[in-house]
């Protein structure tokens, strides 16, 4: 049966459901609507008929020198550990905490300096998921992170109370598992570039693996995240068949994953939007990725670069506070406004291209369990279409579309089934499919 078809219609427990119960708040601040909507839209205008591109915003970088690249970067392989410190791990109790500085890729091969936060269980392997293995499970969870200072990384949000999700990740610290939460933006905090994502993302789990101290080199490993965590989760799964094929992934869970940015924005009206300045932020971290090849500053008026330069620095709060109720029309010049809308600039389709996952011609060779909900606003026909092209090329796909669920309250009834499931593949027990 194609996977389009064979929809699981099961209804989901609330009562099963996380303890967080701030996530639907949460999440309804980060719609993906607007988000692919602005991005393809400021990518479009800043691209269309534009002059040799100026300098990319960046952010300050971190003033804590652990950040830091060494300036023999380049005589690191990729997942090579740079050096790590011991942290503090307040939210989980009994965990052991440790933060690595690794070798990763930027989307164009260049070396760059990445960040990630491991959670270690008290006791032994302390799970019945260990498998044949006989390591500890390694799960790697990546967050929702809709924002452009580097202070907003997750291995600042995971211990400030800043990443409301981070409750939840008690869930499989309870199961004995270890859990690695990387900084998949990267050190210039390119929020919207998913194929770095993913790249930083299996770079993560090659360097806790090599990290001597977690004992975890014979950890078999699962991906975990829902929406723009989603997109890195599932970039790290279709790159690593070539990026990483040493990894040992056993299985993915990827929920409301925006699959193509440019389709969807199509999908979407220009119009004044209260979460505009996510979809704004994201063409910033998109121009941060591809410096030299999209031009903002040139194409936005007055009130435009004023915006940009705003929240350059800041916290996915603040920008969206700050870009409330404004459209395309408020902060580009009109002409770049009409030619962005109008032109399909081949430089534009490659960058959206290349971060979406629909249009990606890697497929993951792990099980998948992909969740989405019936009334998201991110397309479910699109989702159900990558699932059957996955399906088709022989991956282990069970996709789940939630009745009734919205971008918002999805990922409360989808997560702890995406653990269940991962638990499953970390026993060694048949991916189920319903492709």
């Amino acid at each position: 049966m194609a996977a389009r078809q064979a929809v699981s219609t099961r209804r989901h427990d609330p009562a099963t459901a996380s303890p967080q119960t701030s996530s639907a708040r949460w999440l309804r601040t980060t719609l993906a609507r607007t988000l692919t909507a602005v991005v393809a839209t400021a990518l479009s205008a800043g691209l269309a008929g534009a002059p040799p591109a100026t300098a990319a915003i960046f952010p300050i970088a971190d003033p804590d020198p652990f950040y830091w690249a060494p300036p023999d970067l380049g005589g690191f392989g990729p997942g090579d550990v740079i050096r790590s410190r011991p942290v503090a791990t307040p939210g989980f109790l009994g965990a052991t905490g440790w933060q690595v500085l690794f070798r990763s890729s930027d989307s164009h091969d260049n070396p760059i300096a990445a960040a990630t936060t491991l959670l270690i269980p008290a006791g032994g392997s302390g799970s019945s998921d260990a498998g044949s293995s006989g390591g500890r499970p390694l799960l790697s969870y990546q967050p929702f992170v809709n924002s452009l200072g580097t202070q907003c990384a997750p291995s600042h949000s995971l211990f400030n109370g800043e990443m409301q999700e981070s409750v939840a990740l008690n869930m499989p610290l309870a199961r004995g598992w270890a859990v690695n939460v990387p900084d998949h933006l990267g050190p210039t905090s390119a929020y919207g570039a998913a194929k770095l994502g993913g790249r930083i993302t299996l770079d993560s789990i090659r360097a806790v693996r090599r990290f001597e101290p977690a004992h975890l080199g014979t950890s078999q490993v699962g991906l975990a995240g829902y929406s723009g965590g989603g997109m890195a989760t599932g970039f790290a799964a279709a790159l690593a068949p070539e990026y990483a094929p040493e990894l040992p992934i056993v299985g993915v869970a990827q929920g409301g994953v925006p699959v193509n940015i440019g389709k969807l924005a199509l999908e979407v009206g220009q119009t004044p939007h209260a979460l505009f300045g996510l979809g704004f932020a994201a063409a910033i971290g998109l121009e941060r990725e591809y410096s030299g090849e999209v031009d903002m500053a040139s194409k936005l008026n007055g009130p435009g670069n004023a915006l940009r330069n705003q929240i350059a620095n800041s916290c996915s709060a603040e920008i969206i506070s700050a870009g409330a109720n404004r459209s395309f029309y408020d902060v580009f010049l009109p002409a770049a406004t009409q030619a962005g809308l109008s032109q399909a600039d081949p430089v534009l389709i490659r960058i959206l291209h290349e971060n979406s996952l629909e249009t990606h011609p890697g497929v993951p060779r792990a099980p998948i369990y992909q969740w989405h909900g019936e009334a998201d606003q991110v397309n479910p026909g699109l989702v159900r279409e990558l699932a059957g092209r996955y399906c088709q090329a022989g991956t282990p796909m069970l996709l789940e579309m939630v009745p009734g669920a919205d971008h918002a309250t999805s990922v409360i009834q989808g997560l702890p089934n995406a653990f269940m499931y991962l638990s499953d593949r970390f026993a060694g027990r048949p991916a189920p499919s319903n492709c």
